[in-house]
């Protein structure tokens, strides 16, 4: 009967997790200032750049506030020049008492006032200004244009509730996901007594499946994990961000995100058809013990790992155990051992419990510990 000896092997631990696609950036474009739309300059659909111009309104109006706030600046610095002739004049007239000290304060009050004058006609020309320029509506962020919901002709007011379009940036790229607070706690537990080590802080690696089964061929990082948990799910929300040079991933997409979570060093792998579970799910295997005789031992298996349970406790490195078989063993039994080795399972013969794969590259997926 074929036998495997456990040895300790380094084993990268990771979760499978259903998450979506956001954009990294996203600005939905509003005018500032109302007018006529006069010009559409974008390309629905085509990527734009930081700073350049969307949609043009009508900027008569505009153009002859800023024309008239100009004016009025001009004129109050006019009169600004003329108050400081004044009280200049004065200033020399009252040492000879030419004049009287009431008219020598009035005129220098009357320089304050005209400075002052000059500095709100300057704020009213920067403000006409700003409100013209606003009259270019521009993207803000570099990315890619939705559709437009006006035309050429229509009317728009400032900070309306519809937005003109919507700009996203999508390289790099969101994914949202979450997992449970049981599992989190599970893996916390297994790091906490040394089964488990932490890959490091903002180092765990993402690799994305995609909702018809691909892989997607770029890698990403863990970014953010949440410290709440939401009452309704019982689950964390994580964030990585994923490079999208390509344009394959867009926002909203459904994907299942794998997380690397830790390592364990001298992790124990024991091969699925291995172990047997009693009616409670209980887990255990048959041990080949002292003179190649068979003996039941319960262990704990965590997560599946291929076609392999990770064992928890119950067994040690350097234990044999029996995979060949081991559905019809009993305590007891006395075998003679043989080396087990893994079958291609194209090559696999019907009803055999041995006719099992080999064992895939390590890939733990998320399981609850049996005890």
């Amino acid at each position: 009967m074929g036998v495997l000896t456990l040895q300790p092997e380094r084993q990268l631990v990771t979760n499978e997790l259903p998450g979506r696609t956001s954009a990294f950036l996203t600005a939905e474009i509003r005018p500032q200032v109302g007018g006529i739309l006069q010009k559409r300059l974008f390309t629905e659909g085509a990527t734009v750049k930081s700073g350049q111009v969307l949609y043009q309104l009508d900027p008569s109006t505009y153009s002859v506030a800023l024309k008239s706030a100009e004016a009025a600046q001009a004129k109050a610095r006019a009169t600004l020049a003329s108050a400081q002739t004044n009280a200049r004049r004065n200033a020399e007239l009252v040492k000879i008492d030419a004049v009287s000290r009431q008219v020598y304060d009035d005129s220098q009050a009357a320089v304050l006032q005209a400075q002052s004058d000059v500095a709100v006609a300057a704020a009213a020309v920067d403000a006409a200004r700003i409100n013209l320029g606003y009259t270019q509506i521009k993207s803000p962020i570099s990315g890619r244009t939705t559709t437009s919901s006006v035309t050429p002709g229509a009317l728009v007011t400032a900070n309306q509730t519809a937005a003109l379009t919507t700009v996203s940036q999508i390289d790099p790229l969101y994914v949202d996901f979450t997992q449970s607070s049981a599992d989190v706690l599970q893996l916390k537990n297994a790091m906490a007594a040394g089964r488990i080590q932490s890959t490091g802080k903002g180092e765990a690696r993402i690799t994305i499946k995609l909702d018809d089964g691909s892989d997607y061929a770029h890698e990403g990082r863990l970014q953010f994990s949440g410290v709440n948990v939401n009452p309704n799910t019982g689950s964390i929300t994580l964030r990585a961000v994923v490079p999208n040079p390509d344009g394959l991933l867009m926002p909203g997409m459904y994907v299942r995100a794998t997380l690397e979570s830790g390592v364990q060093e001298k992790a124990l792998l024991a091969p699925q058809q291995a172990v047997s579970r009693d009616p409670a799910g209980n887990a255990s295997v048959m041990l080949v013990g002292a003179q190649n005789k068979l003996e039941r031992r319960r262990i704990v298996t965590g997560a599946a790992v291929g076609n392999r349970w990770e064992v928890v406790s119950g067994l040690a490195a350097g234990d044999t155990i029996l995979v060949d078989g081991s559905l019809h063993a009993k305590d007891g039994d006395r075998i003679t051992p043989v080396p087990w080795t893994p079958r291609d399972e194209n090559k696999a013969v019907p009803g055999d419990d041995a006719s099992t794969a080999a064992p895939a590259p390590a890939q733990a997926a998320s399981a609850p510990a049996s005890r």
